[in-house]
């Protein structure tokens, strides 16, 4: 039995036995789906921001609101995604 618990803590198990390397790998594998998640949210943020300004845009035009889409108007819609177009059409409205 020294042996075996000799054989395991040479081998980096520990105490925790075999759950150690498996908690590892599970922190591990988490880390590289949120880092490889953040682009694709960042896509999908901008999609929706320009969508909707598209749609504004083109449903204002029934009723006489035109909105003007500039770079950077671009970049806060594609970046905040919904809220930073609905920031803009807002300060467009207001402003």
């Amino acid at each position: 039995m020294e042996m075996l618990e000799g054989i395991a803590a040479s081998a980096g198990l520990g105490p925790l036995g075999a759950l150690g390397p498996l908690l590892v790998g599970v922190v591990l594998l988490l880390l590289v789906v949120k880092l490889l998640s953040m682009p694709f949210k960042l896509v999908w943020n901008g999609i929706c921001g320009a969508l909707l300004l598209w749609v504004v845009n083109l449903l204002g035009s029934f009723v006489g609101f035109g909105l003007k889409i500039t770079v950077i108007k671009a970049l806060i819609a594609g970046f905040f995604g919904v809220p930073g177009a609905a920031a803009v059409i807002l300060f467009e409205i207001f402003g």
